[in-house]
């Protein structure tokens, strides 16, 4: 995994900075860990086999919402994400 998702990553697992992750950081870590993006108008959606949740993520300015920040780290813990990618 590279550098940058690997920093991202650990962000989002701690728990700490959940309304300064960027739209477009979250967006590329997703796909990175194997996840398919489908958009529909703004909302971008996320599937990936083996997990049964999808996740829908939309902007805030230039940054994810902070409940959705909050679903990511769980569906990554849940699935072990971070291990797998």
């Amino acid at each position: 995994m590279a550098a940058r998702h690997q920093n991202l990553l650990r962000r989002i697992l701690g728990g700490r900075s959940d309304a300064n992750i960027r739209f477009n950081d979250l967006r590329q870590l997703l796909l990175h860990l194997g996840f398919d993006e489908r958009i529909r108008g703004s909302h971008h959606i996320f599937r990936r086999n083996g997990v049964r949740e999808l996740i829908n993520l939309q902007r805030d300015g230039s940054h994810a919402k902070p409940y959705q920040v909050r679903q990511v780290r769980r569906i990554v813990l849940r699935y072990r994400l971070e291990a797998n990618a």
